[in-house]
């Protein structure tokens, strides 16, 4: 099985893990569950994990309990596809002298969330540093970061005003 943890898009060969039940919106749902727990699934059961901006959502209390959660499932030699706000990019934007209040207010709600519902909030700010920390601790052996996955129309591949804003990474169990 292949997982794709919050997303929307249905594609072949993917199941699709969402928190909230098919509501108009999410209308290819698979299953219906969390990412902090991924109990319904057997340890090494799934051959690749997709996530896309959902890591971020994570209390960092939560984190690396969640990351190991998800190497307990991937079968050895399975990849995780993660994509994350890279937060080093969006402080360079916020940071910007130049930047007008309105770009640092739209920056600002993508380091903390849209906050439009009660799970669009960011708790963690990740950066490749602190991604490669995490993963190898979870149990990753090999962490590469990417422009792109390639696999789905969604914010993997998002710019702000000509620059990409998403960090990529794919790690192997």
């Amino acid at each position: 099985m292949k997982l794709h943890i919050g997303g929307m898009e249905k594609k072949e060969g993917w199941k699709i893990l969402n928190i909230q039940k098919n509501d108009g919106r999410e209308k290819h749902v698979d299953l219906v569950g969390d990412i902090t727990d991924l109990s319904q699934f057997d340890d090494g059961s799934i051959e690749e994990i997709y996530a896309s901006h959902t890591v971020e959502h994570i209390d960092n209390n939560d984190v690396q309990k969640t990351l190991k959660g998800i190497h307990r499932v991937l079968k050895d030699g399975g990849k995780f596809y993660v994509s994350v706000p890279d937060m080093d990019i969006l402080c360079r934007l916020f940071l910007d002298p130049k930047a007008p209040l309105k770009i640092k207010y739209e920056v600002m709600r993508m380091m903390f969330g849209g906050q439009v519902d009660e799970f669009d909030y960011h708790y963690f700010g990740w950066n490749m540093l602190l991604m490669e920390y995490f993963l190898k601790d979870a149990g990753f052996k090999k962490i590469e970061r990417v422009k792109s996955f390639s696999l789905f129309n969604d914010t993997s591949e998002l710019s702000f005003h000509g620059v990409p804003i998403s960090l990529n990474v794919i790690a192997y169990k």
